[in-house]
């Protein structure tokens, strides 16, 4: 699950766009990792974030307009899973950044993603087993 930081003030001409070209070339590069010889690529599975919500607190500067930035991530890493082959899954469907920051994930927010990616994790071990 990547992309968060891709909204920071330092990157502030990054939207949902750019962060899904950063997904591209990181799966890309992981696609010709080297493997054993023999074996196949393993299925990838991106994970796209939750949105961030209105930054607050130390975050509030550090992640000044990345609420608005970040309209769209959903869409862009699905729209870069389909054209790369890969699986999808939008973490914002289950889970919600943080209430105390508007960036991060909460204690009950990583346990719920945690289960639910467990789920889509097995299911994808289990279809590539044959």
């Amino acid at each position: 699950m990547l992309g968060v930081n891709d909204f920071q003030v330092a990157h502030p001409q990054n939207d949902a766009w750019m962060a899904g070209r950063g997904i591209t070339a990181l799966v890309e590069e992981i696609c010709r990792a080297p493997i054993e010889p023999g074996m196949s690529i393993p299925p990838v599975l991106i994970v796209s974030p939750p949105p961030i919500r209105t930054p607050r607190g130390e975050m509030a500067q550090k992640f000044r307009g990345a609420d608005q930035r970040c309209h769209g991530l959903a869409q862009a890493y699905e729209e870069v899973a389909e054209a790369l082959g890969c699986h999808f899954f939008d973490a914002g469907e289950i889970i919600h950044a943080s209430d105390t920051d508007g960036v991060h994930l909460d204690r009950d927010q990583h346990q719920k993603f945690g289960e639910a990616v467990e789920k889509v994790v097995l299911a994808i071990i289990e279809n590539s087993n044959g």
